[in-house]
């Protein structure tokens, strides 16, 4: 098992963002609280909900992509790659299942090692080579033994419950008005409650960012090879260009699982983004293969 490769830099920002989401969780919470608004059901309901998608993620993921589960007699060279990586990696070796579509590309699901699978496109099979196949895994390998799945789902859940608080709230505000004392602090949970939501996306979507970073910082140190993810990256981007809108706009609800978002249009704000450019990624791979490189000096 080698040594999980750290980036300061890279987790200070990460830890800062998940900080920024916690305050503004505390502060939503509070107020919640001072107005008399019972935050304490409200949670305990959204909480269910995220739970729920929690621990059936994986099965809902599989099934929306219309991915099958194979055995290692099916896919062997795969298994016995994902075998190798998860040796060196020092985890449990995930489900791997394949889907039956052009659009190359990758994904990762599962609350926890011991539940995750790993599936692939043949789209992504027929692009890559082994070494660019082997990057990709290790990938998405690294966003299993990260937990990426369980920190994002946490991340997201008072931003659900500030959704739900918005919409249900505007009308609210509009059977409470004309009454006294903290009453009148109804008209300002609809803009509070939007400006929480606001707020915790762009943060989640941040922290998303900074996890697509590590997990091609794990892929860097499982491989050994930052140069084959940055190819293969290249190589999934510039397919993306050849793939039909329609075939694109049906798989854009999983952008935020692929390892290259499926995006339609032709360009996307960087605030709301999932995933940073490939150029921004290519960089830092880059600077990675420079840093492994003076260390075998």
């Amino acid at each position: 098992m080698v040594r999980w490769a750290k980036d300061r830099g890279l987790q200070v920002r990460m830890i800062g963002t998940m900080f920024l989401i916690a305050l503004v969780y505390f502060i939503f919470i509070a107020v919640l609280a001072y107005i008399g608004i019972d935050s304490l059901l409200l949670l305990l309901i959204v909480t269910g909900m995220i739970l729920l998608q929690y621990f059936f993620s994986d099965r809902m993921v599989l099934l929306s992509m219309g991915a099958r589960v194979v055995t290692e007699q099916e896919e062997p060279r795969l298994y016995e790659t994902l075998t190798r990586l998860c040796s060196i990696a020092g985890i449990p070796r995930p489900k791997l299942a394949i889907v039956n579509s052009a659009i190359p590309n990758a994904f990762a699901t599962g609350r926890n090692a011991k539940n995750s699978v790993v599936a692939v496109t043949t789209g992504l099979r027929s692009t890559l080579n082994q070494e660019e196949l082997e990057a990709v895994l290790a990938h998405e390998l690294s966003h299993v033994k990260n937990r990426d799945v369980m920190v994002m789902t946490l991340a997201s859940l008072i931003s659900t419950a500030a959704f739900f608080i918005f919409r249900n709230s505007l009308s609210a505000s509009r059977v409470t008005s004309g009454r006294g004392g903290k009453q009148n602090l109804w008209f300002i949970i609809p803009v509070f409650a939007a400006a929480v939501w606001v707020i915790s996306y762009l943060l989640i979507k941040a922290l998303s960012r900074y996890r697509e970073f590590s997990a091609d910082r794990g892929s860097a140190v499982l491989t050994g090879r930052p140069s084959q993810l940055a190819s293969a990256l290249m190589k999934i981007s510039g397919m993306m260009d050849r793939v039909p809108k329609d075939d694109l706009r049906k798989v854009e609800g999983m952008n935020a699982f692929f390892i290259i978002p499926a995006l339609s249009g032709s360009s996307i704000m960087a605030l709301f983004a999932t995933h940073p450019s490939v150029e921004q990624r290519i960089a830092a791979l880059d600077r990675i293969e420079k840093e492994l490189a003076g260390r075998g000096d």
